[in-house]
């Protein structure tokens, strides 16, 4: 387990994450509500060059990012509101997951949709930190700098 002390940790783990990560790639968010994903989110989308702060796509469900406001196309996707997985199918991720890197929060909205993402479960811990736990998938074992 990681422990992040603040917002700031999880942004700064964003960031590190902002330089691992490939079009192509889905990492997952899950925690519950105030648990750092979207700091996390903010801090990878900072770190590829968006300028300003990110809103949460808990309404949208799906904010998109494109060159030159980021270096790579990103779908930061909010799966909050989402009922049943099949509301997915609408969105089109699928077909954007190829040339585009997904952050999805709230995954558990859509278990098994995306097997193989890296996986970030956030907990906020007693002392008020947060305990990051990762499940690595093969794409990113060489990258992730936990394994």
């Amino acid at each position: 387990m990681i422990v992040l002390a603040n917002a700031q940790a999880s942004e700064t783990l964003g960031a590190d994450l902002a330089a691992l990560a490939v079009a192509g790639d889905v990492i997952t968010l899950a925690g519950p509500l105030g648990a750092g994903k979207t700091s996390i989110a903010r801090g990878l989308l900072a770190a590829l060059g968006l300028a300003g702060e990110a809103p949460s796509p808990s309404f949208a469900i799906v904010q998109p990012y494109a060159p030159p406001e980021v270096r790579l196309p990103v779908l930061h996707v909010d799966l909050y509101r989402i009922g049943d997985p099949d509301e997915l199918k609408e969105l089109g991720l699928e077909e954007a997951a190829s040339d585009s890197l997904l952050i999805v929060e709230w995954p558990k909205r859509a278990p098994e949709y995306w097997p193989a993402a890296l996986a970030l479960t956030l907990e906020i811990l007693p002392d008020g930190t947060r305990g990051l736990t990762a499940e690595v998938p093969a794409a990113w074992k060489a990258r992730w700098p936990q394994t």
